[in-house]
């Protein structure tokens, strides 16, 4: 597996785990815990934002991987 498709699969995942976050913070009533998943969720897009642009790199230094 090449680094490039690691990466992708690393998105794929965390996307996934924003979306439950997401859903996690929009269902609870505890203000705290609301704030906690907030919070979660800000890093999480923080980490994708930073793959997504490392992705952009290792595809242009390497045009084979784009679109595998």
């Amino acid at each position: 597996m090449t680094v490039a498709s690691q990466v992708k699969q690393t998105l794929t995942s965390l996307k996934g785990a924003r979306g439950t976050l997401r859903v996690y913070s929009t269902q609870t009533r505890d203000e705290e815990t609301r704030a906690m998943f907030t919070d979660a969720l800000e890093v999480t897009h923080s980490i994708i934002d930073d793959l997504e642009s490392r992705l952009k790199t290792l595809e242009f230094e390497e045009p084979q991987y784009k679109g595998n």
